[in-house]
Parts: structure tokens; C-alpha cells; sequence
């Protein structure tokens, strides 16, 4: 039997049972649609942690004490602004240097209060970091060497204490104390799990005297080019364990944190593909019960073919091309379904969503292997009944 006479021919089987043919299919949709949505989540989330990453500045380098796990728990700050000092010195540029120090608080004005992130910074902070204001002024020079109590809110500390109203000039008061506001960020949402417009920051020198302590939790640098980026980590890590010889330092650039959450979500990926993959499986047996189901019911067709000369493979092949047939059409649709869930999902809820070619490849490969395989036995045994028995089945 030619192939075009097979495809034919399969398909006019598949049309002669629409109903039960089109639920057959519902276990390959669902499980490639599945497989295409799952997969685009994966996707989007990773390629959205990298765009957060590298919204945080270009050629950046973290430097805190403790090694570069992100599983490990955070090690105890021995970090001083004299050990700030000394590593703008290793850079040879203070405005390239930022540090911080956190803790959080309630930021009252009036009757309003919210708790927040207080964060002590230094006046470099936005050359280092990408981070704009929408008014006002970030903190100077003379704010940090004199304590000055003066704060820059986040979009949403200031929408919620003062609404409509003008905030800079007006006064807030940071646990008990009072503080006069500068300046306010423009909004830039989430960055690696943290609400950055739920802040607040405060000159490093007055956080201290607010928070009574001396500690820097973290020192970020901003190398002058990307060729520069390692061999300053390792000269500011020497310097630090010179200073500290009893603390473990780590230098992470910004490629090593995107590539180790990269990896975490890629595995994540796999995971959830695999997950849905699951029911790609369980579609298949139900195809694979169908067949058989078909096999039995025409059996009479079968011996009437073989009578007129059908070969065993040709009878095979008839059945494995119906399968392959069911499982493909399941495919193209789930595969729809998947593009079309996943852009909805991306569209109006905050799940990021990715849609790569590659998953819909795979998606539609897997569920027409899924149609060779699970069509296979009921193939055989279509090709192995005798011709005799078949025609005088009722």
C-alpha cells in the first residue's frame, strides 16, 4: 500500500469515530499544552531574573563576608567603614564604591505609617547602582560625613504616607527619630525577590547612630570595564582578609549570579516539563487502548485486506499511521492551546511567561514518539491476526 493511500485511509478511520477519536486526543492536548506552558513560565522566570540582575548597574561586583552559597546562611558582618576606605583605595575611585547596611522599621508621617526597609548608604549609591529619582535629591557628600538625618523614600513608602501630597521638605520620623525627606525614587519594582520601591534610604553614618552599630553588611563596586571585573575581586578579597584574617570574603560579579540562578531555574524547567510530561504519558495508554479497541472491532476489514493480498507490515503500518495520526493532530493543538495559555497568563497575572520554539518542538516530537510507541502493539497484533480466523469473525 502506497503511503499517501495509507494517510488516507487512517484518516478516514479517524473521521468514522470523530467522538471517540477527539477524546483520545484530550490526553495529548492537555499533556503537550502542559509541557508548552510549564515550560514558558520556566523560561520567562529565568529570563526575568537576568533582566533584574542586570538592572542593577553594568560590570557590578558584590563583595561580603562568607562564601558564595546561596544555600549557606549569612555570616556575621565584621565589615567597617574603615574597611570601606580601604577597598576605594584598592579601586582607586571612592564614587565607584557603595555599601550597606539594613534593617527594617516603621517610617511614620501624621497618622500613616508603614514598615519598611531602612537602608544606610553612601552617597555613591546611584553611580553605582541603576536608580533614578522622579523628584527631589539623593544624599550628598556633606549628609554622610555629618550624619545628617535625611532619607530618599521608594515610590510606594511615599505614596503611602503622603498620598497626593508633596513629600520632600516634610518630615518623617524612623524609629522615634525625625527625618527630613530629600528626595523620592522613580518606580522600578521587584529585583530578585525584593520590593526595591519598599525603601528607604538614610546616610550610612546616621544608620549606624540609629541602629547603634558599626557593622556594613555589603560593599558593591563598579568596575571601570568588564576585562577589570576579576582581578579587582581578588585584589579587594586579598585586601579584605588582610584586615580580617579570620573572616572568609567573597567577590560575586553579576554573570556569576545570573549563571548559578540559571542553572537552578533551568533544573526547575526540566522538573516541570517532566511533571507534565506525565500526562503526555497517560494520553498515550489511553491511545494505546483505543487502537486495541480498534483492532478488535475490525477485524473482519483486516481479514478481508489480507485476502486480497495485504502483507502483515501493511496492516502494521495502517494502524501505526492511525495512532501516529491521533497523537500528531493532539499535538499541533495542544501545542495552540499551551502558546495561547501561557501568553494569557503572562498578559493579565504577574507569572512571567516565555514561549521559545524549542518547547513547542519538543512538545509535538515527544507526542508523536508517544504515537509510534504506544501504537506499535496494537500494530502487531492487527498485523499478525490470520486472515481465515479474521473473516469468519462475526
Amino acid at each position: 500500500m502506497r503511503l499517501a493511500e495509507a494517510w488516507r485511509v487512517a484518516l478516514g478511520a479517524l473521521r468514522a469515530n470523530r467522538l471517540r477519536s477527539g477524546l483520545t486526543m484530550l490526553g495529548v492536548v492537555i499533556g503537550v499544552a502542559a509541557v508548552v506552558v510549564l515550560v514558558a513560565i520556566g523560561t520567562g522566570t529565568r529570563y526575568e531574573v537576568e533582566r533584574q540582575v542586570e538592572g542593577l548597574g553594568s560590570n557590578l561586583l558584590l563583595v561580603f563576608p562568607g562564601e558564595a552559597n546561596f544555600t549557606a546562611a549569612p555570616a556575621v558582618s565584621r565589615l567597617t567603614l574603615a574597611d570601606v576606605e580601604a577597598v576605594a583605595q584598592v579601586v582607586g575611585d571612592r564614587d565607584r564604591v557603595a555599601v550597606q547596611v539594613a534593617s527594617g522599621e516603621t517610617v511614620r508621617a501624621d497618622d500613616a505609617s508603614r514598615f519598611t526597609s531602612v537602608l544606610g548608604v553612601l552617597d555613591t549609591t546611584p553611580q553605582v547602582f541603576v536608580r533614578d529619582l522622579r523628584r527631589g535629591s539623593y544624599l550628598t557628600r556633606s549628609d554622610v560625613d555629618t550624619a545628617r538625618r535625611v532619607v530618599v523614600l521608594g515610590s510606594r513608602v511615599a505614596q503611602d504616607l503622603f498620598g497626593e501630597r508633596e513629600p520632600i521638605g516634610s518630615q518623617v520620623t524612623i524609629a522615634g527619630v525625625r527625618f527630613r525627606v530629600v528626595g523620592v525614587f522613580a518606580s522600578i519594582g521587584q529585583g530578585l525577590g525584593v520590593d526595591r520601591d519598599d525603601q528607604v534610604h538614610i546616610p550610612v553614618t546616621t544608620a549606624h547612630r540609629l541602629l547603634g552599630t558599626e557593622r556594613i553588611d555589603a560593599i558593591a563596586v563598579r568596575a571601570p570595564d568588564r576585562s577589570a571585573i576579576d582581578s579587582l575581586g581578588d585584589q579587594i578579597v586579598a585586601e579584605l582578609r588582610e584586615r580580617h584574617p579570620e573572616t572568609e570574603f567573597s567577590a560575586v560579579t553579576q554573570e556569576e549570579i545570573i549563571g548559578v540562578l540559571g542553572d537552578i531555574l533551568g533544573i526547575l524547567t526540566w522538573v516541570l516539563a517532566a511533571i507534565a510530561g506525565i500526562s503526555l504519558l497517560v494520553g498515550g495508554v489511553g491511545v494505546s487502548n483505543i487502537m486495541l479497541v480498534s483492532v478488535r472491532e475490525r477485524v473482519r476489514e483486516i481479514g478481508l485486506r489480507k485476502a486480497v493480498g495485504a502483507r502483515p507490515r501493511d496492516i502494521g503500518v495502517q494502524f501505526l499511521l492511525e495512532a501516529v495520526l491521533l497523537t500528531s493532530l493532539g499535538g499541533v493543538l495542544g501545542i495552540g492551546l499551551g502558546v495561547g495559555s501561557a501568553l494569557l497568563a503572562a498578559e493579565l497575572s504577574p507569572v512571567p511567561a516565555a514561549v521559545t520554539g524549542w518547547s513547542m518542538a519538543l512538545a509535538f516530537g515527544v507526542s508523536a514518539a508517544v504515537g509510534i510507541a504506544f501504537g506499535v502493539i496494537p500494530a502487531q497484533r492487527a498485523g499478525r491476526l490470520d486472515p481465515v480466523t479474521a473473516l469468519r469473525s462475526e
